[in-house]
């Protein structure tokens, strides 16, 4: 029997989506490379590294040195802040530009195509104007990243073959039904979580309304979509209080996620084992 194909979906949900990392090194320890990823979101620049040869511990290594130093990567952000008044205040909200960030942050860790890289990759994206999704397999992956990140009030949209790009968790999630049809067994790892009231007060705040609001969609998008067919494994993390962007909690988002290592072993196992028996 030939080696089963496995298809590994990676989905949007900001720092929570440290959470695919021990999903990874779990896939290193099986001695497994998937036959195909498909990213979303923080879900593609965690399958554009380990698409392009980068073990799970070395990502995990990469994320722990990134938001290290608080002042750093505060400081790294100021930097890359709109330096024109008419940008800054454009449309009511500061924003970033996704490309710039990733320029700063990720650039050296990932190389500059998609045909570089060892496993084929899907980065999922949002034509906003077109109100649909943009799977993108080739050409400049940074830029494809940019969209797939690009969260409205957080990051500006990108320009890409004259279409307006935002993130893609808007119409996609969780793409594991963008994984090749021949794959033999599909991995998706749903890292959304749920709103989660803070201690200190009894309503969110504003920006915990818009960023809640996205993750009760981005949910209703996923079960819809687990109505037509499921994966053979659907990995979550337990649904705790960390936030879109609390990058800074990156060790403590590892820490809570290892149990999803050992699971990933465990499970990924049976059902291999239970795919080479029923091929024999």
């Amino acid at each position: 029997m030939s080696e089963p194909r496995i298809g590994l979906a990676l989905g949007g949900g900001g720092a929570r989506g440290m959470s695919h990392i021990p999903v990874l090194e779990a896939f290193d320890e099986l001695g497994i490379r998937p036959y195909a990823i498909a990213g979303t979101s923080i879900g593609s620049i965690l399958g554009a590294a380990y698409a392009a040869g980068r073990s799970g511990k070395e990502v995990r290594g990469i994320a722990l040195d990134l938001f290290a130093d608080r002042n750093a990567v505060l400081g790294a952000l100021w930097k890359l802040r709109p330096k024109k008044l008419t940008d800054m205040f454009t449309g009511g909200t500061v924003t970033f530009d996704p490309l710039n960030v990733l320029e700063a942050f990720v650039a050296e860790h990932l190389p500059e195509s998609f045909e570089e890289l060892d496993i084929p990759l899907t980065v999922l994206a949002t034509d906003f104007y077109g109100c649909n999704e943009v799977d993108i397999t080739k050409g400049p992956l940074l830029p494809a990243i940019a969209a797939s990140i690009a969260i409205p009030a957080v990051f500006r949209p990108i320009t890409r073959e004259g279409r307006i790009l935002i993130d893609g968790g808007v119409v996609n999630p969780l793409p594991f039904d963008r994984l090749p049809p021949e794959c033999d067994v599909v991995v998706a790892v749903d890292v959304v979580g749920a709103p989660v009231p803070r201690n200190d007060r009894q309503s969110p705040t504003s920006l915990d309304a818009i960023f809640g609001s996205s993750q009760i969609l981005m949910q209703s998008i996923t079960q819809q979509k687990l109505k037509q067919g499921r994966p053979e494994l659907l990995l979550r993390p337990e649904n705790d209080n960390i936030r879109v962007l609390d990058f800074l909690k990156t060790q403590q988002v590892l820490d809570k996620a290892e149990s999803l290592r050992v699971h990933t072993i465990q499970r990924l196992t049976e059902i291999l084992s239970d795919l080479e028996k029923n091929n024999n």
